[in-house]
């Protein structure tokens, strides 16, 4: 499976802007795009270049797109710009243009919400400001002066026949604007050809260190992790030597029923043996939820496999977003066969239902999110709405592939299905649970189950929402492994600690809980959500608001579902191990 993901990507991603081959000759057109204007708050806001009013080319030619950079909203165009391989400029005129009141009020907004904009020099990505504030000391107070960038000088490194780096300056000429007058404007650039000995596949690696993360925090946090990790383990481990391996034993070798009577509250987990293995309620939901869990949990595994492979280079537009939706479509028969699989196992009877929950409890709301969001960027006009293209290759990936495999891994999971093994035979009437203090309750467990996972990736939690909402590279995927493999060896540890617990009190509706307790560190990433929001990020506005809160919303979701799943199976293995260990009735 992950060979055909891996195939379908290399096929699809490296899409490039221009057929260009990176190798040039004197006087060669160098290919040159611009891309969006988006503010510094918020790279997903993202706008088209001509949304302000810049030099045109007579006729804008919007080059063809892959899936991937139409979801992260990228819309090459045409400019007016020429770039000729070794032949320097000096401020050559791009056009004289009139700006009216509108045209000057267009980038006073922009400049104001320091709006930057990105272009493409040989695919090669390039940033500037739009332009900057001043303020004016008078005797009436501060005024807020805008300055206009209206002179673009292009420094390109080249190495033989191929360009190795770019920069921009706007240090030279610029324009000041008010809103209340028109203004006349010429906008020009130059450009300056440097010889550069950096070989040409190592052209990226500076952008990579000017963006990248620190890697020595994310060491510290893994070796954090690994303390907690470690701590949790031995203690653990005590509890099961000094308790739970005496009451096994006890009950695994033929002992006096006086003595067991004298034990009895003790080990209340052993007297709910004839009901720990009834079947939950609502289990063909159950069931969706464990395939909907299984299905992501094999998506992220499959992703951070490709980012350890080298498969998202930096600044390769698109790519991470076609892995993404590639991958998630491919492993939708993990769903499928997941979740029928455990419904057959659970004697569920109607499974067309159960697949059709498992295709879409997390797929519809994901669904639902996305056409709100993009309803609000369409409302908006930024290149963030997915434009029609988009969603129709969308639906054809799902209609024609993702709900196919999902059928055939249901369907394949309900004839392979085996008999659910249960130690222990389940008496006819269930036992009533008994009257538990409000600390047993769901919610309190379920808080006091995401503490410590939540702890584990809460550091680099800070790394990925800077990456996925700001301007940093994520490049650290090993590290990110290291740190996801812990989380799941901490939520199974949580969870096997606190289905003992609740077994112990002869509670024995540990199904739903366990599952719950798993997931609830999807619950506190979203509370980190709100944190991030107020305290560590600068977004403001609805649009900003409204995506950020909305797909951090299905992403915790999607851990939930992730960490749930890991939890009730974590469970699942412990309660049959403590059960087969013991003489039953």
């Amino acid at each position: 499976m992950l060979f055909i993901a891996l195939l379908l990507i290399c096929l699809g991603s490296h899409v490039e802007s221009d057929a260009s081959n990176h190798r040039f000759n004197k006087g060669d057109i160098v290919p040159f795009y611009a891309d969006t204007v988006r503010p510094l708050s918020n790279s997903r806001e993202t706008h088209a270049y001509y949304d302000l009013p810049y030099c045109s080319p007579d006729t804008v030619k919007e080059e063809k797109l892959n899936l991937g950079e139409m979801m992260n909203g990228d819309r090459l165009v045409t400019t007016p710009y020429t770039f000729e391989f070794l032949v320097d400029k000096d401020y050559e005129l791009l056009c004289n243009k009139t700006l009216s009141k509108t045209d000057v009020s267009k980038f006073i907004n922009a400049i104001e919400k320091d709006y930057y904009m990105q272009l493409y020099f040989d695919d090669l990505p390039i940033w500037d400001l739009i332009g900057s504030v001043q303020n004016d000391y008078t005797n009436e107070g501060i005024k807020s002066i805008y300055v206009l960038n209206t002179h673009f000088e292009f420094q390109v490194f080249y190495n033989k026949d191929r360009v190795i780096e770019v920069t921009l300056l706007t240090a030279g000429n610029s324009l000041y604007i008010s809103e209340d007058k028109e203004v006349d404007v010429g906008f020009t650039y130059s450009v300056r050809w440097i010889m550069e000995i950096e070989p040409f596949d190592k052209r990226m690696d500076r952008y990579i260190a000017d963006k990248s993360l620190r890697h020595n925090l994310s060491v510290n946090s893994v070796a954090f992790s690994f303390v907690t990790l470690f701590i949790l383990v031995i203690l653990l481990r005590t509890f099961y030597v000094q308790v739970l391996h005496k009451d096994i034993y006890k009950y695994s070798h033929d002992v006096e029923e006086t003595q067991v009577a004298e034990n009895h509250e003790e080990m209340g987990w052993k007297n709910i043996h004839g009901d720990v293995f009834r079947f939950p309620k609502h289990k063909s939901l159950f069931a969706a939820a464990l395939g909907s869990g299984t299905h992501l949990l094999v998506l992220i595994v499959s992703i951070l496999v490709l980012g350890l492979l080298g498969f998202f280079p930096p600044y390769a537009r698109g790519v991470f977003w076609n892995a993404l939706v590639i991958a998630y479509v491919v492993t939708s028969i993990v769903s499928g066969y997941t979740s029928g699989s455990f419904y057959s196992q659970l004697e569920g009877t109607n499974w067309m239902k159960n697949l059709f929950l498992a295709g879409g409890l997390f797929f519809v709301p994901l669904f639902l999110t996305f056409g709100f969001l993009n309803s609000v960027a369409n409302f908006y006009g930024t290149t963030a709405a997915l434009p029609l293209r988009g969603i129709v290759i969308l639906t054809v990936l799902c209609v024609f592939l993702a709900s196919p495999l999902l059928l055939l891994g249901g369907i394949i999971g309900k004839n392979r299905a085996s008999d659910f093994h249960a130690p222990c035979k389940t008496a006819k009437c269930p036992k009533e649970v008994p009257q538990l203090r409000w600390y047993r309750g769901v919610l309190p467990q379920m808080a006091l189950a995401g503490i410590l996972p939540f702890s584990v990736i809460y550091v680099q939690l800070y790394y990925i929402f800077a990456t996925v909402w700001g301007h940093p590279v994520y490049t650290l995927y090993g590290i990110l492994c290291v740190v996801f493999i812990l989380l799941l060896i901490m939520t199974a540890l949580v969870s096997v600690a606190l289905t003992y617990f609740q077994l112990a009190v002869e509670d024995h509706e540990w199904w739903w809980r366990s599952f719950f307790c798993g997931g609830s560190t999807g619950l506190f990433t979203y509370g980190y959500c709100i944190y991030y929001y107020i305290w560590r990020s600068e977004m403001k506005g609805f649009m900003q608001t409204s995506f950020f809160f909305g797909y951090m919303g299905c992403v915790c979701y999607g851990i939930f579902l992730v960490l749930g799943s890991v939890g009730f199976h974590a469970s699942l293995l412990f309660v049959r191990y403590l059960y087969a260990a013991i003489k039953c009735d």
